[in-house]
């Protein structure tokens, strides 16, 4: 359980992703509501994987968009989790590295939510520790790829965050987790600023654990990758320092379940226990933004959310149907795109939106957020 306490609410007041849709927050805001699925046929030369298509970022090089300097060795994860983060810290501008967000300084906090890191690295590492002529012939540049904490430690050198810096893992939760934390993290007095976000990579290694692990029901859907982070700061930082509160976070609920039939029940708990304490009814939301899990999750949450809802049907949001399945990221999106709906207007200042999600290892969570 997570709830603000009274006029000392966090908030959100600035995002950004890398995602299918573009490298920038822009494009995902410009897409998101387009109906376009950023889903593409895949080249069997260039990915051995058992799926046919995939939602890919486009155009993501890492070496020309971060350039040669400390890139060698670095993985796909990482690099959109320090991509992400550097064009949230220069409000995407394009050309301006030496100038960042004001009152984002070195003591600043990272909270980032990841699956198991990058999965292509951890096996390839170990390929070559098995076939190699010696099982110490690997490459050392490599090693740190192969640790969960790889992206979130590489994002805070290149940016030169000092603060803490943690990683979260909890499968489609983790961007609710990673939340919770940041929030943890600013009452205990340890930031004032954190930057929350997840991220989740594209690769065949990670498809083929995908394909192993899914359900025949589940099997078509799209796998996406990408990343969504935010700036999470009380509400007078955000103000001293010119920027308008996006989104107040009003609290934040979560549950276990051990299989798709409870967590409908423990979903729907939990978003009523929510309601409950943040005041606000079933009606009173103006969107609800769902993970679009695939599967008896996926039936699970959408249960979940009538039974605890009522009558009540506030508009649907999932990032998911664009996006792909992010996996890791996926709440992480679900976030973005109730931002992104909010700097369209097509969620009001003043207006509450539900976000929820359901993991097939159990974990079921709900936040509130209120548009400023």
């Amino acid at each position: 359980m997570v709830n603000a306490p009274g006029g000392a609410a966090p908030v959100i007041s600035a995002w950004t992703a890398v995602s299918p849709l573009g490298l920038r927050g822009a494009d995902f805001t410009a897409a998101l509501r387009s109906g376009r699925a950023a889903g593409r046929p895949l080249d069997p030369e260039e990915w051995s994987v058992p799926f046919r298509e995939a939602s890919l970022v486009p155009d993501f090089h890492i070496r020309q968009i971060l350039g040669r300097k400390g890139t060698r060795s670095m993985d796909r994860a990482t690099g959109l989790a320090v991509t992400a983060i550097r064009h949230l810290l220069t409000g995407e501008r394009e050309h301006d590295e030496a100038e960042r967000l004001p009152g984002v300084g070195e003591e600043t906090g990272l909270a980032l939510g990841t699956s198991t890191g990058s999965a292509q690295s951890i096996m390839d590492f170990t390929r070559d520790s098995l076939v190699g002529k010696k099982p110490f012939y690997v490459d050392p540049a490599r090693f740190p790829n192969t640790v969960m904490n790889c992206a979130a430690g590489q994002s805070a050198i290149w940016h030169g965050l000092r603060g803490p810096n943690t990683t979260i893992a909890g499968g489609r939760a983790t961007g609710l987790l990673a939340l919770r934390y940041a929030l943890r993290l600013q009452r205990a007095g340890r930031a004032q600023a954190v930057l929350c976000g997840a991220v989740e990579e594209f690769s065949s290694a990670r498809a083929w654990l995908e394909w192993h692990a899914r359900a025949d029901e589940d099997s078509a859907a799209v796998l996406g990758e990408g990343a969504a982070v935010w700036l999470l700061e009380p509400d007078a930082s955000a103000r001293e320092h010119g920027r308008k509160g996006l989104a107040e976070v009003l609290g934040l609920e979560f549950g276990c379940a051990a299989d798709a039939t409870q967590a409908r029940t423990v979903l729907a708990e939990a978003i009523g226990r929510l309601l409950d304490r943040t005041g606000v009814t079933p009606g009173e939301l103006s969107a609800v933004a769902d993970s679009g899990a695939p599967g008896a999750e996926g039936e699970a949450e959408r249960a979940a959310l009538a039974d605890a809802l009522g009558g009540a049907e506030p508009p649907r949001i999932t990032a998911a149907d664009t996006v792909g399945d992010t996996c890791a990221a996926a709440a992480a999106f679900q976030i973005a795109a109730v931002l992104a709906l909010a700097e369209r207007e097509e969620i009001a200042s003043g207006d509450t939106a539900l976000v929820t999600t359901v993991d097939r290892d159990g974990v079921v969570g709900a936040a509130l957020l209120r548009i400023r």
